[in-house]
């Protein structure tokens, strides 16, 4: 049975194909588009996933999107129209896109793949993020906790998910609670991303690595907006907020009144010694404080509101697994706090837990939930995109007539980059298939010596283009991780996979690893498997042998405001536009002298 999930129009469209219950192909529109957070319909994505499959659409036996487009464009009419006349901007803005498109997402499906009415199914938001953590765990029975800005109506969900992995019957997937709009830890987020300069729904990275470098002075009044039950619900005072009633503008006068201006995006950010430090004017000083303490105080409420919600999941349900999907579930720092401070012993947080994710949701929600089809699928892994095939590799550096050489094996390659990683350089890596979700784990990553301090400022500033205050990701053999951070012996090291936990980096190797130390001592770590990752795990191994230190930096393969490379042509695009000193794509070692294959 071949099953294929679509997410799209709002932001991360993707697809994702499944065959008896495996996952065959996943990927977000954007990595093909080139367009970050692409929310069109996701033609080259589903094209992609067809190809990997080498089917054809008629072959498909079910389309499943992951929300209901009905029930949503409820919402946004019956918020818009309580709010108006003050929503009228919003509600013709809301029309104008809902009523030609987004609202007939079935006729759209129809035409793009040919395929029947009867053959599309829908899920509904949170349930699609729900089946994409838990029928991706390797969980019997888990709870399940969903947190986002907002789907249909809900904002977050808490329910119990069982599997049957012997035969049909007894899959399913209980939502016991459910918060709704406009009430929502991922909007009250957002709103101090917008606040703060940063995009939303790309800047919220941004606000979590800026939080370390402030105080959270202002803890008390991000109280005042945001009242919490001791069931994890949560209730906001919607004084402070417009979003419910402006696309334009998510925060009242009010909220100004309380937190001061908001930032200008075009201000630099100047923060104990990152950016432009010395010599900077000392009120833009004052205020990048300032603006770094909203952000820690932020930050700080969240991850509260995070963990109450889960340890009161954990209280009404008793069950010692977890499986988080949703916007928030990204928030890496809150996540390893669950992680540490929760009764929960096992989690497994969905690598793609945004909406992208919402696609392989909605497709293993219709298979194994509406279907009652036995699972035998667990997500160990995020390879799932776009091969880096050697054809194509060669084929990209005769189109730039650039210096190349194959390496005779892995181990010279993998002998050769670690010495060139060890002096300094900065090597982007490109293997494989392409990544599932927001992180780079090795397959599309720029690498560096985290040994060196000096890297943070030149891989930011030289290679990404990006603001000197965001933190690095150290890749760690997964035999060494507790050596270098601290995690809980009686945990699993599932969320550590992929890289979605902050954890502590042990006193006696910050400055070991002070590249990937970020400014409060902590690091979102990757472990590193030789299983699924044999040449990324060789590499590591190699710049031990090295160096002593079974740790590389790992950051995604773009610039700022681009999509994670793709293609081969993507990778050496990106890499004659930054200042990476070498390419490494499949076999071949790449410089920029133009000479051809050596």
């Amino acid at each position: 049975m071949l099953i294929l999930g679509i997410s799209c129009d709002y932001h991360d469209a993707a697809a994702a194909l499944i065959r008896d219950g495996d996952l065959v192909a996943a990927a977000e529109e954007e990595r093909f588009s080139r367009r970050k957070h692409d929310a069109d319909f996701p033609h080259q994505a589903i094209q992609f996933c067809l190809d990997t499959a080498h089917a054809q659409s008629g072959d498909l036996d079910y389309v499943v999107f992951y929300e209901k487009p009905f029930r949503k464009f409820e919402r946004i009419l019956a918020t818009t129209l309580q709010a108006f006349p003050r929503s009228c901007t919003s509600f013709r803005q809301a029309m104008t896109s809902w009523l030609p498109d987004k609202l007939w997402i079935r006729a759209t499906i129809q035409e793009a793949l040919s395929i029947p009415s009867d053959r599309i199914l829908f899920s509904e938001h949170h349930l699609s993020h729900a089946a994409s953590a838990f029928f991706c765990s390797p969980f019997e029975e888990a709870a399940i906790l969903t947190i986002d800005g907002v789907g249909e109506w809900a904002t977050a969900t808490m329910g119990v998910g069982k599997a049957n992995w012997s035969g049909r019957d007894g899959n399913e997937i209980v939502i016991q609670k459910e918060l709704r709009f406009p009430h929502s830890v991922g909007m009250l987020y957002s709103v101090f991303t917008a606040f703060l300069g940063f995009e939303v729904n790309e800047g919220e990275y941004k606000v979590m690595g800026m939080a370390p470098y402030g105080q959270p002075r202002y803890v008390e009044d991000v109280r005042r907006l945001v009242q919490q039950s001791r069931d994890g619900s949560i209730q906001l005072d919607m004084d402070y907020f417009s979003f419910h009633r402006s696309s334009q503008r998510s925060f009242s006068l009010k909220f100004e009144d309380l937190f001061g201006p908001p930032r200008d995006p075009n201000e630099p950010l100047v923060l104990n010694g990152v950016g432009e430090a010395s010599g900077a004017d000392p009120a833009l000083h004052r205020r990048s404080q300032r603006y770094a303490d909203i952000a820690a105080s932020i930050q700080q409420v969240t991850e509260e509101l995070v963990l109450t919600m889960a340890s009161s999941l954990y209280e009404e349900t008793r069950v010692p697994r977890l499986c988080m999907a949703g916007g928030v579930a990204y928030n890496s720092v809150a996540n390893g706090r669950i992680l540490r401070e929760t009764p929960f012993e096992e989690v497994f947080i969905q690598p793609a837990a945004g909406d992208s994710g919402g696609a392989l949701g909605a497709a293993l929600f219709a298979y194994h939930v509406l279907l009652q089809q036995p699972r035998k699928f667990v997500m160990e892994h995020t390879y799932w995109g776009k091969e880096c095939a050697t054809g194509d590799i060669e084929t990209a550096i005769q189109r730039h007539n650039l210096t190349a050489q194959r390496m005779a094996d892995e181990q010279l390659l993998v002998q050769s980059v670690a010495q060139m990683l060890s002096r300094g350089n900065v090597i982007g890596w490109c293997q494989g298939r392409c990544e599932w979700g927001a992180r780079a784990l090795g397959h599309r990553s720029i690498l560096a010596d985290p040994r060196r301090p000096e890297m943070k400022a030149i891989v930011n500033q030289k290679i990404k283009f990006r603001e000197p205050f965001r933190p690095f990701a150290p890749s760690i053999l997964d035999r060494h991780v507790r050596q270098f951070v601290e995690h809980p012996e009686e945990k699993n090291l599932l969320p550590l996979r992929f890289m979605l936990t902050v954890s502590p980096v042990r006193q006696e190797c910050r400055d070991t690893i002070p590249a990937v130390t970020h400014v409060d001592g902590t690091a979102r770590p990757q472990l590193v498997e030789s299983a699924h990752n044999p040449l990324y795990h060789g590499l590591i191994e190699a710049f031990a042998a090295e160096t002593g230190v079974p740790v590389l930096l790992n950051t995604s393969f773009n610039l700022k405001g681009e999509p994670i490379v793709n293609s081969p042509d993507d990778a050496i695009s990106t890499f004659l536009r930054s200042e990476m000193d070498a390419l490494v794509a499949g076999p071949y070692l790449v410089t920029k002298r133009h000479r051809g294959f050596a």
